[in-house]
């Protein structure tokens, strides 16, 4: 009981999820996205795999970053949709609030890693396209996976203050209207209004979503000029398929995740939605999108997983 106020300061959470759904759509919802999770996790442990045990691909920046972007797509995915089946399959079970922090935060962190592994990416395109002849010393394999290991670093301490202002708020609202712990339904959830803990998230949010993407479009926009410079062949048909790859990657990612977090009150089933698609469906389909345009990988999944020369 908060003796201020009278209010029950509550230490469980119920998501909502999608409370509109019938039994039988909850069953045909959850079977599809458990399909969408198989895919997931196999379309993602297939591009691993590849880089891993491909002696070609190993010694390739792009690679490197691919490996570690598809690794990170398997965790972030993983953070959110076993809690969301459980939800559909038993509506109303509660959440500690703990756990729900572990989950905010978890799942922020690999979206900023994201954000952070798409720039780095951008940055490797412009470096190979713009910069050949310096490319191998200025993306060196030692140099490539320091650029990772701080795309990791960067990602798991960017939100900390965020989160950790949001977990010492007094909750008063049982339910949050999400199928993840969000920072829109838990401030709307707060016994008091939380004008920092809101400050925070949306400046971050904005930072890390608009900082990456203005880096990642500035570099795409070289390269594009680079390539025009390039005759007409061969060598330009190569690198507009790679870069088509990787900012059709980027518009899935970036456009469902401004919808969502710039205003980081938003709630509703837009918002829902638009966390749903950059959740699940991005992770799915970006797989398809590398293996599909990409020789050099659609080469080594024959190698690695079929054993084809």
């Amino acid at each position: 009981m908060n003796p201020v106020n009278g209010t029950i300061q509550v230490t469980k959470f119920i998501l909502l999820g999608f409370p509109s759904l019938g039994r039988l759509s909850r069953n045909l919802v959850c079977a599809l996205l458990s399909s969408t999770y198989t895919g997931t996790l196999a379309g993602n442990l297939c591009i691993v795999w590849a880089v891993l045990r491909d002696p070609h691909l190993q010694r390739l920046p792009m690679y490197i970053l691919l490996g570690n972007f598809f690794w990170l797509e398997i965790c972030y995915v993983t953070t959110t949709m076993p809690r969301m089946l459980s939800d559909l399959m038993n509506p109303g079970v509660p959440i500690s609030s703990h756990t729900c922090f572990v989950q905010f935060y978890i799942f922020f962190c690999m979206g900023t890693t994201e954000c952070c592994f798409l720039a780095a990416m951008a940055l490797d395109r412009y470096l190979a396209i713009c910069h050949p002849l310096r490319y191998p010393i200025l993306m060196s394999t030692h140099r490539c996976w320091s650029l990772a290991a701080s795309c990791w670093v960067a990602g798991f301490l960017w939100f900390i203050v965020p989160v950790i202002l949001i977990s010492q708020l007094s909750f008063c609202v049982l339910t949050l209207d999400h199928f993840v712990c969000d920072p829109g339904p838990l401030l709307a959830s707060s016994c008091a209004p939380a004008p920092q803990a809101e400050l925070a998230t949306y400046v971050l949010s904005s930072l890390i979503i608009f900082g990456a993407a203005f880096f990642t479009l500035t570099s795409y926009g070289l390269i594009v000029r680079a390539v025009l410079r390039l005759p007409a062949g061969a060598g330009r048909h190569k690198a507009f398929s790679t870069c088509s790859s990787h900012l059709a990657v980027v518009s899935l990612f970036w456009g469902s995740g401004m919808v969502t977090y710039i205003s980081p009150s938003a709630a509703g089933g837009s918002g829902k939605m638009a966390t749903l698609f950059y959740a699940m469906a991005t992770p799915l389909l970006n797989p398809l999108i590398y293996s599909l345009r990409n020789k050099e990988m659609k080469d080594a999944l024959r190698r690695t997983l079929l054993g084809k020369l």
